[in-house]
């Protein structure tokens, strides 16, 4: 049989289009499979997050953190964590090095001097607030901007060993208690607990504890409306001339044992290894307290004066960094932790009591003794609490450091409470 040369032609030209078209849908697709693992690899992401806290935060938040990443593939995260300890100095140098992690934890005290810094993101949308309290929310703000986010309700208080106080037989502390009937209860135990062992914790290093005493004093807070130091000289002597007193007859340790005090630490704080028999406390710290001793600790609001002296506020915030190149994940995954039902069970009470209305209704049945003790201190102490005034913009090494230097200082007997005030008032200039 005889073939056209044309047909000829034709057949081979079929063929060589059909080996074109093969290889190039063999490249097509190379190319295709090669921009899918490109698009992969760049959906990824990696969020720095940093956080203080107890060892049970730490867990809590780590199954969070697995969590979020199970119904989140393309994020996996880099944890950072430590105690309250160094957590400042730590962030500190990082900002600095615009090296910050992407997300931060981040407290009242320190919001207006990292949000002035301008090293926090704006993070006014793309977070669903709407079940969290108008007043809570605004304490995120900084000059009308949303820099931080609640995490938790919180109220400082103090805690003390029930078990002890029973075994005693001393009056039990209550809340709406005085000063007076707090450095009562201090003189009644320690006629109880011997010479090795205290009844009260030495407050005279504590800026937040002093600012208590003069709210309660109705002399207003510690700092002015335009950011000047207003320590009352009177209010300052009397405090630190009555814990004077108390060192002098043994209610309160002595400055070497004093400054061993090491916050939720199972052998070195003070209450918790039998040294004293109460401490100050926030509610957020309900459960890690319990954890070191179940059923053994109650809680009790600041003692008032005239004034209440406790307040409310944020337990800590969510942040981001400015410098971080994923400022819209961070806002997804902090969008998600507030208000994820899943994350909440996780979560719990692990940084106060939620902030949204929903999770709270939905978690209460499941709430834990200690989470009503931390609930109990917010209740007793929200009718007459003060407001919470972060220091402002500056401040920060004069409230966390120098106070504490100087108070030390008192506790030594290296200087007077007279020579301390003067001290102060010249280390403020510094800062005004």
């Amino acid at each position: 049989m005889k073939i056209s040369v044309k047909k000829s032609i034709t057949v081979l030209l079929s063929g060589i289009m059909l080996l074109t078209a093969v290889a190039c849908g063999s490249s097509n697709e190379k190319s295709t499979a090669v921009e899918s693992k490109d698009q992969a690899a760049a959906d990824q992401v990696k969020l720095r997050i940093l956080w203080w806290g107890s060892q049970s935060r730490h867990d809590a938040t780590l199954k969070a953190l697995d969590l979020y990443t199970q119904k989140n593939p393309n994020v996996t995260f880099e944890p950072e964590f430590s105690g309250w300890e160094g957590y400042w100095d730590k962030l500190a140098t990082q900002s600095a090095a615009k090296n910050a992690p992407d997300i931060i934890q981040m407290d009242a005290s320190y919001l207006a001097e990292y949000a002035g810094r301008k090293q926090l993101a704006d993070l006014s949308t793309g977070i669903s607030t709407e079940d969290i309290d108008g007043a809570l929310l605004n304490t995120g703000k900084y000059q009308d901007k949303l820099y931080a986010i609640p995490l938790g309700n919180n109220a400082i208080g103090m805690t003390f060993n029930k078990e002890a106080v029973e075994k005693l037989g001393i009056t039990k502390p209550k809340s709406g208690w005085t000063w007076d009937e707090f450095f009562a209860f201090g003189k009644e135990a320690k006629a109880k607990v011997g010479s090795d062992h205290y009844a009260l914790p030495d407050l005279s290093a504590s800026f937040q504890q002093y600012v208590n005493y003069q709210l309660s004093k109705g002399l207003g807070q510690v700092f002015t409306d335009d950011g000047k130091l207003h320590l009352d000289k009177d209010t300052y002597l009397e405090y630190q001339l009555k814990f004077a007193e108390l060192r002098k007859e043994g209610i309160v340790p002595p400055g070497e044992v004093s400054v061993t005090d090491k916050e939720m630490d199972p052998q070195l704080d003070l209450m918790v290894n039998g040294t004293t028999l109460l401490r100050v406390i926030h509610a957020a710290q309900s459960n890690s307290m319990d954890s070191l001793k179940p059923g053994v600790f109650d809680f009790v609001t600041i003692p008032r004066n005239e004034q209440a002296g406790g307040w409310l506020k944020p337990s800590m915030f969510w942040s981001a960094s400015a410098n971080s190149k994923h400022v819209e994940e961070a806002k997804k995954f902090i969008d998600w932790f507030i208000n994820d039902p899943e994350a909440a069970e996780l979560l719990g009470t692990s940084r106060g009591v939620p902030v949204s209305k929903k999770i709270v209704e939905k978690l209460t049945p499941k709430f834990n003794a200690p989470d009503k003790m931390g609930i109990a201190l917010i209740t007793n102490t929200a009718p007459d609490a003060q407001l919470y005034v972060p220091e402002p913009k500056g401040w920060s090494n004069f409230t966390q450091k120098d106070f504490k230097a100087v108070g030390e200082k008192i506790m030594f007997g290296e200087i007077t409470p007279e020579q301390a005030y003067e001290e102060l008032a010249e280390l403020a200039k510094d800062y005004q």
